[in-house]
């Protein structure tokens, strides 16, 4: 009798070694491996039913957990492997074969009913895998990541939650935005919370026995993991006489190899959540979140994890009749005058996120220089952060704001912008069809804002991808409406924004002056960076102008006009910094530039786009910097994370301060004049 025909096809990563490990099985195994596969491959609905689950969780305990979670363990972390493809089959190496993705949706649920924490711990990155694009093909597989965001919010612990709220940080497009947030939803309605309380009660310690910092004891060493300021770990091992070994010791490797991979796997998911919880705590701005103070240190400056970011931030303390503003230290919470706030933790205080609006200049000023003499570095610009203010024009025009609009921007970094700030957009095609303006809900306020592009060109191949989409967009307005507004739409070939629904008042733009300030000075605060970041102003590539030379005159406007909040800020650091330098006496600042005195010429660095002029005939310098570039003067101390222009500006400083010893053959001719 011929054995049943196994439903998985060779010609996947995952596949490839299934098969091969099912069909070497003992027969007892094959055959309890091909009713798995078989009821797997019947995962055709949106969620399993009870019925479904049941009949899997019997067929696993009928192969055996052990052996279920052993393989999975193995095929899900090969479904990101790319293959190659022999002969004439064209498709990418990391597309996946429909038919085995069935199956694989199918294992996935079947995870649901064994709650095995190895195979929990598989889901994100298997999530994040399969939601991937590819070129002229699309996700990988959304079913698949649809499944494992599926598990994770039906799974009743915390880690579970805290995946979903990576997987939130991570994968930006809108569709599986909108199934994290069905997930997160059902599970703080499950629990009786709010969806700020989940997120906040998520986050896991990964075994870390105090803030940044795990001990374990192995043997005859302790192994240290550290976790420092910018989320990087590190792995050390403390002998028995007190010395650091930063290798991993032969008798480690031997004696504890589980325990040494799984603090490895800790140390990884570590630097992975330390990204999301900063991008979360960068949010708290627009949420008035407010806590009792127990409770803001369990969850914030005592968590062993969060507190790597809490601790470097300024926090406000209310209490009746008392309200103060304070930042941790190792003596305690103390006041900008490093007087310790000694009532804090009295009954009825309140904590909340300081923010520099509405607060005077002094105040402000008054925690730069805190934080500047602690050498305290922000994980986002807090004290530093920019305040934008309703203007004369915005008043005038009353429902819109034209600040940002006529500039030019490279789509596809804006459209990674947008999703990184939380806003909806979709990249624009040549083709018959409408697109929605990018758009930010703010629950919290009920508002949305809209920001109104539109494309640039009309020559396919020319001003689109080969794939028809377009290279650059324009700039128009911002405006902001009540949540349940009907979106605005125009044609993806330009034209005029119109509401998708019939008129009525709610549809109407809401007059600037009743937008909250902290609402639209964040909201506006995301403008200034996608236009400040993805404009081709900033590309120093771009002084003929780009393509026949369209661009030239607002290439030269932007590269070199003037500072917005944004780059004024960054104006306020360096002019605080620099000084402190070994360049320190080879600089000075003009209205708009960092100038650097070089043996051989003298350099104006535009303090918006980083972009360079030279002396005495303002002639443009072009210096690419690279991908990574970072100031590395030894003694740099730069107060918030988050600014690479910030960076790559006093690397080009340092650069040019000392031209005599230049290398670069490109960079040379050009200051010769070559």
């Amino acid at each position: 009798m011929q054995p049943p025909r196994l439903l998985l096809f060779p010609g996947d990563a995952w596949t490839n070694v299934a098969v091969v490990d099912i069909e070497s099985s003992p027969s007892d195994i094959r055959q309890n491996w091909f009713e798995v596969i078989t009821h797997a491959q019947t995962a055709s609905a949106s969620k399993p039913s009870t019925r479904w689950l049941k009949q899997a969780a019997d067929l696993v305990r009928h192969l055996g957990a052990e052996e279920f979670e052993r393989r999975l363990a193995d095929w899900f972390p090969r479904v990101n492997d790319p293959v190659e493809r022999p002969g004439p089959d064209s498709r990418h190496p990391l597309a996946l074969i429909g038919a085995n993705c069935d199956v694989l949706k199918g294992l996935v649920w079947m995870v649901l009913p064994s709650a095995s924490e190895t195979l929990q711990s598989l889901l994100g990155p298997l999530a994040i895998s399969t939601f991937r694009k590819l070129p002229s093909v699309g996700s990988r597989s959304t079913k698949v990541g649809n499944a494992c965001i599926y598990v994770l919010g039906q799974l009743p612990s915390v880690t579970a939650i805290a995946r979903l709220s990576y997987l939130k940080a991570r994968v930006k497009m809108a569709s599986v935005q909108k199934e994290i947030e069905k997930a997160l939803e059902a599970t703080a309605v499950r629990l009786g919370i709010t969806r700020e309380e989940l997120e906040e009660l998520a986050v896991p310690t990964y075994g870390l026995t105090s803030v940044g910092r795990l001990e374990e004891a192995l043997g005859e060493f302790t192994a240290e993991l550290t976790v420092g300021d910018s989320g990087r770990t590190t792995l050390a091992w403390r002998k028995g006489d007190g010395r650091i070994q930063k290798s991993v010791p032969a008798a480690i490797r031997n004696d504890f190899a589980d325990e040494l991979k799984d603090l490895k796997s800790a140390a990884k998911d570590i630097e992975k959540m330390f990204t999301a919880q900063r991008e979360r705590l960068d949010g708290l701005f627009l949420q008035e979140r407010r806590w009792p103070t127990d409770v803001w240190r369990q969850r914030y400056l005592d968590h062993p994890l969060v507190g790597i970011l809490a601790r470097r931030l300024v926090w406000v303390f209310r209490n009746t009749g008392l309200e103060t503003s304070g930042v941790w230290t190792e003596e305690g919470v103390v006041d900008v005058d490093d007087q310790p706030i000694d009532w804090i933790d009295a009954e009825g205080t309140t904590v909340e996120l300081w923010h520099p609006i509405g607060r005077p200049m002094d105040d402000v000023l008054t925690w730069r220089g805190w934080l500047e003499r602690h050498e305290v570095r922000q994980p986002f610009k807090q004290a530093h952060r920019e305040v934008y203010l309703l203007t004369d024009a915005e008043r005038r025009t009353q429902t819109y704001s034209n600040r940002y609009a006529a500039h030019i921007l490279r789509q596809h970094q804006f459209n990674a912008l947008c999703a990184a700030r939380g806003w909806s957009n979709k990249l624009r095609l040549m083709v018959d069809a409408d697109y929605s303006a990018p758009t930010r809900r703010l629950e919290t306020w009920g508002l949305r804002a809209e920001f109104w592009v539109d494309t640039v060109g009309d020559a396919y191949g020319v001003d689109t991808t080969d794939a028809g989409v377009y290279l650059y967009l324009s700039t128009d307005q911002v405006r902001f409406y009540r949540l349940e507004a009907d979106l605005h739409v125009a044609h993806a070939t330009g034209g005029r924004f119109v509401t998708e629904g019939l008129a009525h008042p709610y549809n109407e733009p809401l007059p600037l002056e009743m937008i909250p300030p902290i609402v639209f000075s964040e909201l506006m605060r995301d403008v200034d960076l996608f236009v400040g970041v993805a404009s081709v102003g900033n590309d120093p590539t771009w002084a003929d102008g780009g393509p026949g030379g369209r661009y030239r005159e607002y290439w030269q406007n932007f590269s070199f006009g003037d500072l917005t909040p944004t780059a004024q800020t960054r104006k306020h650091v360096l002019e605080r910094l620099v000084p402190r330098l070994k360049i320190g006496p080879r600089c000075s600042f003009s209205e708009k530039f960092l100038v650097v005195r070089g043996d051989l010429r003298t350099y104006k660095i535009h303090l918006g786009s980083g972009n360079i002029l030279m002396e005495p005939n303002d002639q443009y310098l072009c210096i690419v910097p690279d991908s990574g570039a970072v100031a590395k003067e030894e003694g740099v101390f730069l107060p918030f994370e988050g600014d690479r222009t910030l960076s790559i500006i006093l690397s080009k400083a340092m650069l040019l301060a000392e031209d005599r010893t230049l290398t670069d053959p490109t960079i040379i001719r050009q200051i010769h004049g070559l």
